[in-house]
Parts: C-alpha cells; structure tokens; sequence
C-alpha cells in the first residue's frame, strides 16, 4: 500500500499540514526576518520585471558584441527616455484630466443619486421580482462603492510607500542585468548528476514561463489600451487618456481586470449621455474580443497553458490572503508552481520507469 500513489500523495499532505501548523505557533521567532522580505520584496520584484522588459534591448545589444556595461547603460538610457517622453508628453493630459474628474465629481455623485432615485420613485409600478433585484442591485452598488473607496485610499497609500523604496528598485534592477547568468548556475551547481540536470532545466522552465507572462502581458495590456483609447476618442467620451490608463493597468489582472476597467467608463458615458454609456459599453466588448481572440493568442500562444476558471480562483483567492499585489502576482507564481510540479512529476516518473525497468 505504501507504494501507491494515493498513499503517498496523503502522506505529503499530511506532513505539509504539520509543517504549517508548527510554524503558525512558532512564527513570532521569523517575525523579522518577515519585516526584510516585505522591505526587500517589493523592490526585488519590481526589479525583475524591469528586467524582463528590457531583457530583449539588451540581448539585442549583445548580439551584436556590445559590451555588458554597454547594453546596461544603453537600457538605463531608454528607461529613461520613456519616463520623460510620459512626464513631457502624457503626464499633462493626464493631469488636465485628474483634475476635471475631481471637479466633477460632487456633479458625477449627484447625477448617480438623481438615477437611482428615478429608480426607487418607479420601484412600486415593477413587478416584485424586478423590485427584489433592484434592492439587491442597489445593495451591491453600495457595497461595491465602499470597497472602491477603500481599494483607492489603500491604493494611494501604497503608492506613496513606493516612492520610499524607489531607490532600490534601480539597485535591484542594475544587479539582475549584470548578473543574470549567475543566479541559475549558482543553485544547480551545488548538485551533480541527473538532479543537477532536473534543477537546471526546472529553473529554465520558471524562466520561460516569468519572461512569457511579464513581456506577453505587459504588451497586451500596451495594445488594449491603445484600442480604448481609439475606441473612447471616437464615441467622444469624457477622461478618455485616463480611462485607457486605467484599462492598462486593470488588464494586469487577467480575465477579470478589464471588465473592472469597462465600469467607470460606462458610468461616465452614461452620466455624459445615455448612448455614449452605450457606446463606450461597446467599445470595450469590441476591445475584448479583439484581445482575447487576435492579440492574446499572437502574443502569448499556451505558453501558460493555464484555465479561466483556474484562473478566476486564483486571484480570488490570492486577492483575499494577500490584498492587490497578491491579485498582481498570484497568476505568474500559480504558473511557476504548476511548471515546478510538472518537472517533479516527470522526475517521478523517469525514476519509477527505472526502477522497474527488466535488466
């Protein structure tokens, strides 16, 4: 019985469950060194999403026998040129359109308040169902308005803690150019043989899969937002810039990220004009089935692999353990376990292939 699958499988349950609940008791001795990966964490993060942006530039660049320090400074050099083109280019507009949406905003609410009285006035002429999905509709409208405000507030606060620790970003981001060929070399090496060779190739596969997420999505998001921002000009809708900022960064959330994004632009459109409510509806729906059936399958293919529904779980799951940036990064480190599990399973496999191989 020990040697069967099930059994095993159990057993490893088993002792991850007894793992977790002796560290939950004694977690206050790993108290700080939980303080330096939260301080660490983030920059590390932002570091190596930086670096698998300008990875390409600087493969490009050393292809053609430009030195490392070379490529290094020519990336910083283009990191940099794009955050002046959209401080002198984009960040006005942007700034123009921030400030409109805070004047308007006593009128935005206003308006939203006159509709959903012109709601409850009617409410006693519609059938009782209708007026149960009303109340309920209502219900979750406010709901949904609360933990905004508090997604925007925590959000803000966030930002400005990040602007703390944008000195390390650089830091990070500079060392990861420099050194990256070293990071894989200096974990499998400490092994020999075949598990040597497993580690290698499952630390090339997590690679794989982080590079095709990061520049797979960060380019989808580029050209959705492209799209409705061309859709928005078009309809004539009101803080388009802005809303097609919000769509690329909403987008980072896949499957999910750019329905939120459709909200605010439809609840402006209408309050602008029932039909540019309409349209602007439209324009995202055309929007998504652009990406989802032409950009998304051009640029990422199955390199992931992974199900909506699984997904869907994930970030719901990832949103209420770990807050927005557990939302950000559950999707890619979902995709770095499965590519993980799969190389131990075939690791398995080849093993018990060759244990009950005939001699």
């Amino acid at each position: 019985m020990t040697k069967k699958l099930w059994f095993q499988v159990g057993v490893g349950i088993l002792l991850a469950m007894l793992i977790i609940k002796y560290f939950m008791e004694i977690q206050g001795i790993f108290s700080p060194l939980v303080i330096i990966a939260k301080a660490i964490f983030i920059p590390l993060l932002l570091g190596g999403v930086l670096y698998y942006i300008t990875e390409p530039i600087q493969r490009f660049l050393e292809k053609r026998n430009v030195p490392r320090w070379g490529s290094i400074l020519a990336v910083m050099a283009i990191l940099v040129a794009v955050v002046w083109i959209f401080v002198a280019i984009i960040a006005p507009p942007v700034t123009k359109q921030v400030n409109n949406l805070v004047e308007n905003t006593p009128t935005i609410a206003t308006e939203i308040n006159d509709i959903t009285y012109a709601l409850f006035q009617q409410k006693d002429n519609l059938p009782p169902k209708l007026e149960e999905s009303i109340d309920g509709a209502v219900e979750s409208l406010q709901t949904i308005a609360i933990n905004f405000g508090k997604w925007v507030v925590q959000f803000l606060q966030s930002l400005f803690q990040a602007v703390f620790l944008v000195i390390l970003v650089p830091f990070f981001f500079i060392f990861i150019l420099k050194d990256h060929e070293k990071f894989a070399p200096f974990i499998y090496n400490f092994f020999s043989g075949k598990r040597r060779e497993w580690i290698k190739k499952t630390l090339h596969d997590i690679d794989t899969v982080l590079r095709s997420y990061i520049q797979g999505q960060l380019l989808i998001s580029f050209l959705l937002a492209i799209l409705l921002f061309a859709g928005y000009m078009i309809i004539g809708l009101e803080y388009a810039l802005l809303l097609a900022i919000f769509g690329l960064f909403m987008n980072l959330i896949p499957f999910i990220g750019p329905w939120i994004s459709a909200v605010p632009a439809i609840i402006i459109g209408l309050i602008q004009d029932p039909k540019i409510g309409i349209f602007a509806a439209v324009v995202m729906v055309i929007a998504q089935q652009v990406e989802s059936n032409l950009i998304t399958p051009n640029v990422m293919g199955k390199s992931l692999d992974i199900h909506p529904l699984t997904v869907i779980t994930v970030i719901l799951a990832a949103g209420n353990i770990g807050g927005f940036l557990g939302i950000i990064v559950a999707v890619p480190a979902y995709a770095v376990g499965k590519a993980i599990v799969k190389n131990i399973y075939a690791r398995r496999k080849e093993i018990k292939s060759a244990a009950t191989k005939t001699i």
